[in-house]
């Protein structure tokens, strides 16, 4: 069982940036998938970033990739998100979800990952 607990969102103004984290319990390896999920009000749980074994390997959508970094640390069982030019269509919560064995062509589909944290809110105003 691994439990995943996310941090650092907030209010920010258009243009700005935050940087998220997220702690997992116990010690996540190489072995863990970790990524990053975003869900607004009245719209589905959207994919936003993967990283795989000490971070050598990334994956973004087309639609974030440039403005947003995700950046992992297997000694202190951290990941993080790195926000960037932040839009106010960025507003949402964003959440932290890890597995193992899990394949390129399923990362961006929320139910095949297996923990969830509850998610920290990021709200970017105009």
């Amino acid at each position: 069982q691994v439990q995943l607990v996310e941090s650092g969102g907030g209010l920010v103004q258009a243009g700005g940036s935050l940087r998220l984290s997220c702690a997992a319990s116990g010690r996540t390896d190489s072995t863990y998938v970790m990524g990053w999920f975003r869900q607004a009000p009245g719209k589905e749980r959207e994919f936003v970033a993967a990283i795989y074994g000490g971070g050598g390997y990334t994956y973004y959508p087309d639609s974030l990739r440039g403005r947003f970094t995700i950046s992992r640390d297997n000694t202190k069982s951290m990941m993080y998100l790195q926000t960037n030019s932040l839009k106010p269509e960025d507003t949402a919560i964003y959440y932290c979800a890890a597995r193992r064995l899990l394949k390129i062509s399923t990362v961006a589909s929320p139910n095949k990952w297996d923990y969830w944290g509850q998610g920290t809110q990021v709200t970017v105003s105009s």
